[in-house]
């Protein structure tokens, strides 16, 4: 793999990648801010690279962000994989939205409202739970709900 240059200055696209970097309903598009951040050695680059290494909620984010700024010679500590829930009360996120579905509904259903519902959450353990992602939400929908 080539090494890239970096670079003491903002990026040109500084803005965008800014906004890239809080969409809290896309992992795959604040990695990819990650990266491209990672190739700017700059205060505002060092500063949201450092917020998303401590608290993006997908681990691939702030590994990756941990590495960009271990290349730029910050004294940073790696993050820790041990995470409660990715979001808070997301157990009854899911209840919710499980109990809003007629009693017949199937598993794709529950997933596809959850992705209409709540992207945010269904991006977020998608990210995180990576293959493992359709196992661990279909243990969820089969836990049964109080009523």
């Amino acid at each position: 793999m080539e090494k890239q240059e970096i670079k003491n200055e903002l990026p040109p696209n500084y803005e965008e990648l800014k906004k890239a970097a809080n969409r809290t309903s896309n992992w795959r598009e604040r990695l990819a801010a990650v990266e491209a951040l990672g190739q700017w050695n700059h205060k505002q680059t060092i500063d949201i690279l450092t917020r998303l290494m401590t608290t993006d909620a997908v681990y691939k984010v702030q590994e990756a962000a941990f590495f960009k700024l271990q290349a730029f010679g910050e004294d940073v500590k790696k993050p820790s994989t041990d995470k409660g829930d990715l979001i808070k009360g997301v157990t009854k996120i899911l209840v919710r939205i499980k109990k809003s579905l007629p009693e017949t509904h199937t598993f794709e259903d529950f997933k596809e409202k959850l992705k209409k519902m709540r992207v945010d959450v269904y991006d977020t353990y998608e990210g995180e739970k990576g293959d493992d992602f359709d196992q661990w939400l279909k243990g969820m929908w089969e836990k049964p709900s109080r009523k």
